[in-house]
């Protein structure tokens, strides 16, 4: 048995290609850490290229371009992604499971610049569910591993970029000195307001279901509440992701490596969300497929069980 170091000495593979690669034919230029200045677009060939609302971008002038077709106004408020497939993503490449799963941290890193850049408010992403637990011992090790080395190297963008950190799930199963750094992170980002990263650790949807029932019975029981009081609001109110104010529940779910089912994430949040399934693997899943998915979001007619009229 082997343990978590040697796990990562042993199947490490460095320099892996970065999987958010921008289309050939318009290139991206914005300085780094200014997030609110005007991005300045221009062709391959290096003209510069003005893109309207329907065609990329919002046309503000305080404002971040889009990619072709995408309009600010038409965006997702709230992303939910189920990060699937670094593993497999692996296996086709003959790597260790270890290197997919570095590589699925750089395509996550990726998806929140661009979430930033395009004006997406909440991000929420399905790190590491109870069942996971499950999984050999020398794997889960080397994922909080990872985690946690994620969490240290990233604290300083997450300030500088405005973005609040959330982390959702069972914290007591966590490693201790996890616990401590998603505690402290949580604390100095608190008051960031630019994007607000979910992140969900040893979370289980059922379990934040029966944990919020619990609270709420609890204060039923100390006379706090009556049952008459218990809405779907004050449900809500319990469940973890209530630390997104205003946006708890996510507009868009994006899930990649082809598989068809929720995965016993967020499973009261997702009532009225759209699904987006994507065949590529997370650690494949770049700037073109983000947009893609937002496209199909786009395009979408949201009737929230009413009949729409003609």
């Amino acid at each position: 048995m082997i343990g978590a170091q040697q796990f990562r000495t042993q199947f490490f593979v460095p320099n892996l290609p970065n999987p958010i690669a921008r289309p050939a034919a318009i290139r991206v230029v914005s300085p780094p850490s200014i997030l609110g200045s005007r991005i300045t677009a221009v062709s391959a060939a290096g003209a510069p290229i003005a893109i309207p609302c329907g065609e990329g971008g919002d046309g503000g002038c305080n404002t971040l371009l889009l990619p072709l077709g995408l309009c600010r106004e038409a965006l997702p408020k709230h992303v939910a992604v189920i990060m699937d497939g670094n593993g497999r993503w692996a296996a086709s490449k003959g790597m260790p499971a270890a290197a997919g799963h570095e590589a699925g941290c750089r395509a996550l890193q990726g998806m929140v610049k661009l979430s930033c850049k395009w004006g997406i408010r909440v991000l929420t992403v399905f790190a590491f569910s109870s069942e996971n637990w499950h999984r050999p011992k020398p794997e889960v090790d080397f994922l909080m591993m990872l985690f946690e080395n994620v969490f240290m190297s990233l604290s300083g963008d997450f300030l500088r970029e405005g973005i609040r950190i959330c982390i959702i799930g069972d914290s007591s199963k966590l490693p201790k000195s996890l616990q401590n750094m998603a505690t402290e992170l949580e604390e100095i980002t608190r008051n960031n307001s630019r994007l607000d990263l979910i992140i969900a650790l040893s979370y289980s949807g059922r379990t934040d279901i029966v944990q919020a029932c619990q609270k709420i019975a609890q204060k039923v029981k100390n006379g706090i509440l009556k049952p008459e009081d218990i809405t779907e609001s004050r449900v809500a109110q319990e469940l973890d992701t209530s630390c997104a104010a205003g946006y708890a529940y996510p507009d868009l779910l994006i899930r990649t490596s082809g598989e068809l089912r929720l995965s016993n994430f967020l499973l009261w949040e997702l009532a009225y969300t759209e699904l987006y399934f994507a065949q590529s693997h997370w650690p494949d899943f770049g700037e073109d497929e983000y947009a893609e998915a937002l496209l199909s979001f786009q395009k979408r007619q949201r009737r929230f069980g009413l009949r729409t009229t003609s």
